[in-house]
């Protein structure tokens, strides 16, 4: 389906300046500078900035939805577009680990995903992006890294470590070992092995960071670092030049981040539920305070929308600054300077919501419709 060319009137239209009443013109997959000629009322309706998803892994149940029954993963994909779409996201960072826990996170699943992945998302209307979240432990696949990444066309990493690093020098049993291992598809006594090997090597990694830091970098990679626990462990990051901070763990990490230029990052679940489910610093705390970049769905695509809400409903910032946190603020993230506000010229992603119910009634990406439902569909058609 092409781009449609159309004047949407009687909505209220989130400009730059907040909500009004007004005119948004498209043609040619873009925002125009004047009216086209075919106008669609959309009385009654939002008309909003697409949603950007800076970081989701909700695709997993699409490509295996139950232990050990992995479907087409080309077919999975197309499913977590549909889901993406009917959650008002016009742009979504897919979150694939990489990662010694195995299964769903384990380096074979993350090879057949991101490659099916690269063959079917130019066909696809959203925009997706890959983005691989390493495990830090790996040191035996730091060096072939930089050309998967390259094979798997994957321009964001972000680094990961669930080690239970306290459990292993104590000599412990790590909690959870044994339904990690059946995931994995090994025997807890070669998981509990395999992770106190990666425990005791543990000296190696800063250098090895290091080195692998510089490598991607160097082929334009975009680096973050997951669950920074302190300002030093930031601070450390950044020295490698892993600017964006993804969920840190406290408000002194945060404030770390942002006082030199760090993207925060927060997970929209975490604020709608009201915390994290880990007893760490809650978004809302953090969007407050004025220290959170942008939300991500996390695990969750319909939380993106629903947080934007919470935070204008809260009073914690108005609704344009609120909205801005699933817009234009991950849009500016991942350095995507055409889209995540409404000006001519850039891309004409949109999403529509139901002004009484705040429910998605429509999407499109680059004025094309990935979502159409409802009274939405009606007007449009005709």
């Amino acid at each position: 389906m092409s781009a449609v060319d159309i004047d949407l009137t009687g909505a209220e239209v989130l400009w730059p300046d907040g909500l009004s009443r007004g005119t948004l013109s498209l043609a040619g997959g873009r925002i125009a500078d004047a009216p086209v000629g075919r106008e669609v009322d959309l009385s009654g309706f939002l008309v909003l900035p697409g949603i950007v998803d800076l970081h989701g892994d909700a695709f997993e149940r699409h490509v295996a939805p139950r232990r050990g029954a992995m479907t087409d993963p080309a077919e999975g994909i197309v499913a977590t577009e549909a889901e993406i779409a009917a959650n008002g996201v016009t742009t979504a960072v897919i979150a694939q680990f990489f990662s010694w826990e195995g299964g769903l996170r384990g380096p074979d699943f993350a090879d057949t995903v991101l490659r099916a992945m690269a063959r079917v998302k130019g066909g696809l209307v959203t925009d997706l992006i890959a983005q691989l979240r390493f495990e830090i432990g790996l040191l035996d696949d730091y060096a072939m890294l930089p050309q998967k990444v390259r094979d798997w066309d994957v321009g964001y990493v972000v680094f990961n470590d669930h080690l239970p690093h306290e459990r292993l020098s104590e000599g412990r049993k790590p909690p959870r070992l044994t339904g990690q291992a059946l995931k994995a598809g090994r025997n807890p006594e070669a998981q509990l092995a395999m992770m106190q090997a990666m425990h005791d090597r543990w000296a190696e990694v800063p250098a090895a960071l290091d080195r692998l830091t510089a490598d991607l970098a160097e082929q334009g990679i975009r680096l973050g670092s997951h669950d920074d626990a302190s300002p030093d462990a930031r601070r450390d990051w950044r020295a490698r030049g892993v600017r964006v901070s993804e969920f840190p763990e406290t408000l002194e990490t945060a404030e770390e981040a942002r006082a030199h230029g760090d993207p925060v990052i927060m997970g929209a679940p975490n604020l709608v539920r009201g915390g994290s489910h880990k007893g760490n610093v809650g978004a809302r705390d953090l969007v407050a305070a004025g220290l959170c970049t942008a939300l991500a769905s996390d695990y969750h695509y319909p939380s993106l929308r629903r947080a934007a809400f919470v935070v204008a409903d809260e009073g914690l910032a108005t609704f344009a600054e609120a909205w801005a946190l699933v817009s234009s603020g991950p849009a500016g993230v991942l350095g995507l300077t055409d889209r995540g506000r409404f000006e001519p010229g850039l891309r004409a992603d949109l999403t529509i919501l139901d002004a009484r119910t705040r429910r998605v009634a429509a999407t499109m990406a680059a004025g094309r419709f990935s979502f159409l439902s409802g009274e939405a569909a009606a007007r449009f058609v005709r």
